[in-house]
């Protein structure tokens, strides 16, 4: 007596599925023709070897691949690119966290007030930001002449077209990104939880390493991915504040495509740089989860 209803049920609830899988297909299917299929015809092409700009002696090979990790002037790319961002990490993780702090310590209309600040420089274009670090970074710029004016130089610094400077424009363009992701993690701390701390005798400063520290980790966490992943792929400021001194990957890859016309190189160039980013990404997150402050991430 009670298979048919059940039947009914299973049948009721596959059929709910329908109409949430068909207002998927959409996307679905933007995403497989403007990601996936790009992806792996790049992919593709990292596995073909020619000589020729219309590919006429085009080979499936390794070649493409052999050459990059035998030439050191590709590895000391990636491995530019890798400090570089790790750099850009550390800056924006020293200058976002007491940030993030601040806008969780505020009351609503503060709060409010910082997070415009924070999020009003994303509303320019990078490339105009850019440009305004250009101008104060110059060596008769704002900065080596304020400095030369005060005398704590003799010379003009150089700040521009060196990792110095691509480092603070790629740390600039992407700290909005870290604070938001710590202060998503500060807001859900329980503020009873630094009362009780200070109640047992805690000073402000033990109980920000022993609560407020380790329970923003996953803010933490989610920040240094994105600042980055995002510096990994960088190319607007590193060309603008480093140029030709300062040859990241993502730079020497529009170089092999655009200029130089090596689309076969360049893509084999383009996915060791995605497969050094998502391992430098696992990597950091495995470590961190499988730490003592594993039961944070749960």
């Amino acid at each position: 007596m009670t298979v048919e209803p059940e039947k009914k049920l299973k049948i009721k609830k596959r059929r709910s599925w329908i109409p949430g899988l068909l207002l998927l297909v959409p996307i679905l299917l933007f995403i497989f023709g403007f990601f996936v299929v790009p992806m792996l015809y790049i992919l593709y092409l990292s596995f073909i070897s020619t000589d020729s700009v219309n590919g006429a002696d085009a080979v499936f090979s390794l070649n493409n691949y052999v050459q990059l990790f035998t030439d050191s002037y590709y590895l000391s790319s990636l491995w530019l690119t890798v400090k570089i961002s790790l750099y850009s990490v550390i800056v924006a993780l020293l200058l976002g966290y007491p940030i993030a702090l601040t806008m969780a310590k505020s009351s609503p209309r503060v709060r409010g007030y910082i997070t415009l600040l924070i999020a009003s420089p994303l509303l320019v274009s990078i490339v105009v930001r850019n440009f305004g670090w250009y101008l104060l970074l110059l060596p008769n710029g704002t900065i080596n002449q304020t400095l030369m004016n005060l005398g704590i130089i003799n010379a003009p610094l150089k700040l521009l077209f060196s990792e110095l400077g691509v480092v603070i424009g790629l740390s600039n363009a992407y700290l909005p990104f870290m604070v938001l992701a710590i202060v998503t993690s500060l807001y859900n701390i329980d503020p009873s939880l630094e009362k009780a701390g200070a109640i047992l005798g805690a000073s402000p400063l033990r109980s920000f390493f022993s609560i407020t520290l380790p329970l923003s980790l996953p803010g933490i966490v989610s920040g240094c991915v994105l600042v980055f992943s995002l510096s990994m792929s960088a190319y607007v400021t590193p060309a603008l504040m480093g140029g030709a001194n300062v040859p990241v990957m993502p730079v020497v890859v529009y170089d092999q495509i655009n200029n130089l016309l090596k689309w076969t190189f360049g893509s084999a160039l383009s996915y060791v740089l995605l497969a050094t980013t998502l391992l430098s990404v696992v990597i950091f997150t495995r470590t961190l989860e499988k730490s003592k402050f594993k039961e944070v991430f749960r």
